[in-house]
């Protein structure tokens, strides 16, 4: 009987360490996600919510999320509406946040965000300056007198110069980060305090869970 109850015991204190490491079922604000302080303006209309993802190129557990990200946005469908915005790590004029921009400007997120993750994390090319990231594209399909132009146009140094005070809006210091509905922020580096011992893929799907959650209460807000 008492190696009964022990094993009992034993079985208790495993499934506990389990659940501990497990994506929450209902998660909790402060905890699994934080409300931010204000609300942020949408651009997403109807039904839908608008996730934006503060990310870096250069950042690994941004590169490393890619892939289940994409598959998470393609099984949300029409429910949601995604923006990227990269996070000024080295300030106003952050050199990564700065090719983002021109590319965006540019309509060539589409083909080039991919390529740009690769470049920096497969082939080990520091695109941390000017004169290199201009090289870069040039090699890479973009014409450069064209994304120069861009590059230097007003729209993209004003937004380039907006990121920090847009990012402290949102309530983000870190990347990956991602915003649900302009209310709501979670990311990797949460659900990690809440889930030791876990793998990273265990941690990004777990937020991705949260992140689906909080899409349910911000269309249930509607």
């Amino acid at each position: 009987m008492r190696l009964l109850r022990a094993a009992g015991l034993g079985l208790l204190l495993s499934l506990s360490v389990s659940l501990a490491s497990a994506s929450p079922a209902v998660p909790q604000n402060g905890v699994d996600y934080a409300t931010l302080a204000r609300p942020q303006p949408v651009q997403a209309t109807g039904n839908k919510v608008e996730v934006i993802e503060f990310f870096m190129y250069h950042c690994p557990v941004c590169n490393a999320l890619e892939p289940l990200l994409e598959e998470w946005i393609r099984k949300e469908g029409d429910r949601i509406t995604v923006r990227r915005m990269h996070y000024p790590s080295t300030g106003q004029a952050d050199p990564e946040a700065h090719l983002f921009l021109t590319l965006e400007a540019l309509g060539r997120l589409g083909d080039m965000h991919e390529k740009v993750f690769k470049a920096v994390h497969v082939d080990h090319i520091r695109l941390n300056k000017d004169d290199v990231i201009i090289d870069w594209a040039a090699k890479n399909g973009l014409d450069r007198a064209a994304f120069l132009e861009a590059w230097n146009s007003f729209g993209v140094t004003t937004r380039l110069r907006q990121l920090e005070r847009i990012a402290a809006s949102y309530q983000v210091e870190s990347a990956p980060t991602l915003i649900v509905g302009g209310r709501f922020l979670t990311n990797p580096g949460l659900l990690s305090r809440q889930m030791e011992g876990a793998d990273r893929d265990a941690v990004f799907k777990a937020t991705l869970h949260v992140a689906d959650k909080l899409v349910d209460k911000a269309l249930q807000a509607k």
